[in-house]
């Protein structure tokens, strides 16, 4: 299992995090633990169906917007609650970022998973991806 390297942060309304990484693509993964970890305990959920991602963006914060959103939706759409992240590789293109990565976890069982907070989405308020001494860093902040 992952260690996770994130943290949460006071916020008066909804749920705010910070996560770490030595690479930009460990910070993603790093986020989206955090977010996952905010609805349900993802220590106990299996790998049992994977969820291939690409997306294109312009701009780091945009690209982390979007793949945390496609996480959402594709939990909201699919009935898979996520438990393992994985991102493969972020790439840039001359004016974009390329995100290439997996998502597994297990079809939604109400009386299996007992969720904790119901994340609506991801707000673009105080998203900030940085590249700090020792890695990178992103704060998010989800509509809960």
């Amino acid at each position: 299992m992952n260690i996770p390297s994130y943290e949460y942060l006071p916020h008066p309304a909804d749920v705010r995090f910070s996560a770490y990484g030595v690479t930009l693509e460990e910070v993603f993964e790093q986020a989206a633990y955090a977010m996952f970890h905010v609805v349900i305990d993802t220590t106990t959920l299996y790998p049992v169906h994977s969820v291939d991602i690409k997306l294109e963006s312009e701009g780091l914060e945009n690209l982390l917007y979007d793949y945390l959103s496609e996480l959402l939706y594709l939990f909201e759409v699919e009935d898979i609650i996520f438990g393992h992240f994985k991102v493969a590789s972020i790439e840039k293109t001359n004016s974009n970022y390329i995100l290439h990565g997996q998502a597994s976890g297990e079809n939604i069982d109400q009386e299996r998973h007992s969720f904790e907070t119901e994340v609506k989405a991801v707000t673009y308020h105080q998203l900030k991806v940085t590249k700090e001494k020792d890695g990178y860093s992103a704060h998010v902040i989800v509509d809960t």
